[in-house]
């Protein structure tokens, strides 16, 4: 499960107040559409950014649900709410809608775990009509050595899915394993210092719709994987989609910073697909 996820899986489990940031004036540390989910039995998932504003938040959702009524909430600038706050100086406008569509939800939910892009209504009319949602990042990792398993280790220690085959166990020479898979929303990354290993499993990558494909290698070998693959009947639109050298961190050495330079520009990668930028 991915955090911008966590406030619609807990609305979808029962009796829960569904909150969503649907405007912003100024600058505030969360993006519009991001969500605070409150259930009757004081349960709360999703995060706001502020703490005190996590709280105020349950207490006018507990009130909406006594009520049942949906409420359009301003606060910081130009809030009549005026003892409470921003420490940005900017305005929030937060829909508090108490009877969210369970089916609708649970919908959600499913497509999520099919892997699906899914969107949300929200009772907002005026500021954005549906919260959209994308699957969480997820890694193929394709390579050996200390590389594949820092990056494999970083990742499941921040959440993310992780499919990782290896070079001689996983992985055969010129052939690809008959499940791999990517999605729209998955990372392909080769991480072979052999570069012979590459050929096939990039002609498949390049078939596929992953958001990111990225592979390891000095000029020399990245030279000779374009020639390669232009000779296989590749042209330079697909080729432009093989990002290399990886990472953000120019000529990283040691495989834990190789790990967190590859890592984050997935993740940055990932982030610029988000409906809700």
């Amino acid at each position: 499960m991915s955090a911008d996820h966590d406030a619609l899986f807990l609305a979808a489990e029962g009796d829960a107040a569904l909150c969503t940031i649907v405007g912003i004036d100024g600058s505030f540390s969360r993006r519009v559409g991001a969500q605070l989910a409150v259930a009757r039995d004081g349960r709360v998932a999703g995060d706001l950014a502020d703490n005190c504003l996590n709280a105020e938040l349950a207490n006018q959702s507990a009130e909406a649900m006594a009520e049942g009524e949906v409420r359009l909430l301003r606060y910081g600038k130009g809030s009549p709410f005026i003892d409470f706050r921003l420490p940005c100086g900017s305005g929030l406008d937060i829909v508090i809608d108490p009877q969210p569509d369970r089916a609708a939800l649970r919908a959600a939910v499913a497509d999520i775990g099919a892997r699906r892009e899914t969107a949300l209504a929200l009772p907002a009319s005026d500021f954005i009509a549906t919260r959209r949602y994308i699957p969480p990042v997820r890694l193929a990792v394709l390579g050996a050595g200390a590389e594949c398993a820092a990056l494999v280790k970083l990742a499941q220690a921040q959440g993310i899915a992780v499919d990782w085959r290896e070079a001689g166990n996983g992985l055969s020479l010129d052939r690809v394993p008959e499940d791999l898979a990517a999605d729209p929303w998955t990372a392909v990354l080769l991480l072979f210092h052999d570069h012979e290993w590459e050929h096939a499993l990039l002609e498949w990558a390049l078939s596929t719709p992953a958001f990111y494909i990225g592979a390891q290698g000095g000029a020399p070998a990245r030279i000779e994987r374009l020639t390669r693959l232009r000779a296989g009947g590749l042209g330079d639109e697909q080729l432009e989609r093989i990002n290399s050298p990886v990472g953000l961190i120019p000529r990283a050495r040691d495989p834990q910073v190789l790990a967190l330079s590859v890592l984050a520009e997935v993740v940055g990668a990932h982030e610029a697909l988000h409906p809700h930028r």
